[in-house]
């Protein structure tokens, strides 16, 4: 379970988290047992620096924590790069950088060259391995980039597993994606790369939960979420409903089972800090039961 909401849960439409926000909700999280929780982008924002500087005094059970950014800029070298420095310099043992998938938006976003964007991608996770850094690759707008042109699409996830990314995250960054393509392309990579998959989905299609359930079905062995599914535009995979049908449904050991007693308290508590409305639908409220139901409880 790697934790996303206090960086793209932030992107959500009246989300806005202080540093002793986010510390709070980092301890939250740590003690619900996520794996995993990005801080923040250390490059973008001095909040996000103050709070990679202050999470390293505070004891974790353990949660590793990530920052997350980008590969180096087209024409640059790694270790000269600003984005580059600053998450370096945010210390965390985890490092999250994204990278171009649709050869669309390297030539008309970035403005560069198709092989540039393969370097890019290569040199940016091997600094950060020589560094000692876990690396997760994120790989924007992947689905719809193999769509576009599959071949290349691949070529930019071979280049970060040959470069030595601990985890290779397929991001529908667009929310478009529909649960069978997922499968189908699912099916295709796991066979193609032998490096750990991840999942990243956005909720335009209202298909963010199912479509990490079957990422998962067909061989994601991370998935990337936000509690209570906060995030940009229309928001990311809740993980306060992937969490107990992976475990309660599917058979997979994502958290310790006393973790889903939580879950309802976790969303609450997030909900509060953030000044958000709790959901008024009672989908929050089934976890207790539902876990009380399966160990033999009325």
């Amino acid at each position: 379970m790697y934790d996303t909401t206090l960086r793209d849960g932030t992107q959500g439409e009246g989300v806005s988290l202080t540093v002793e926000d986010k510390l709070k909700i980092t301890k939250k999280l740590d003690e619900l047992g996520v794996h995993y929780i990005e801080g923040g982008w250390p490059g973008s924002n001095p909040k996000d620096l103050e709070y990679f500087q202050r999470i390293q005094t505070e004891p974790l059970k353990q949660a590793k924590i990530s920052a997350f950014g980008s590969t180096r800029r087209a024409g640059s070298r790694a270790e000269d790069d600003p984005n580059i420095k600053a998450l370096l310099d945010a210390g965390t043992p985890v490092v999250a950088i994204f990278g171009k998938s649709w050869d669309f938006h390297v030539t008309a976003a970035l403005k560069t060259t198709l092989e540039e964007n393969i370097n890019m991608i290569r040199e940016s996770v091997h600094f950060f391995k020589e560094q000692g850094r876990e690396v997760v690759y994120d790989a924007e707008h992947f689905f719809d980039g193999y769509k576009a042109n599959p071949v290349y699409a691949l070529q930019t996830l071979e280049a970060a597993s040959k470069a030595g990314a601990d985890w290779i995250v397929l991001c529908d960054t667009n929310g478009g994606t529909l649960p069978q393509e997922i499968e189908q392309v699912l099916t295709v990579l796991c066979k193609e790369i032998s490096t750990p998959l991840g999942i990243h989905v956005h909720n335009d299609g209202e298909l963010a939960v199912a479509n990490s359930l079957m990422a998962v079905r067909y061989g994601a062995r991370q998935v990337q979420g936000t509690i209570n599914g906060f995030g940009e535009r229309c928001g990311n995979a809740n993980l306060c409903s992937v969490i107990p049908n992976l475990q309660l449904k599917m058979g997979f050991c994502s958290l310790d089972s006393a973790a889903l007693r939580q879950l309802t308290e976790v969303s609450r508590y997030v909900s509060e800090i953030a000044n958000m409305t709790p959901l008024s639908t009672p989908a929050i409220l089934w976890v207790p039961v539902a876990f009380a139901s399966w160990k033999g409880g009325s």
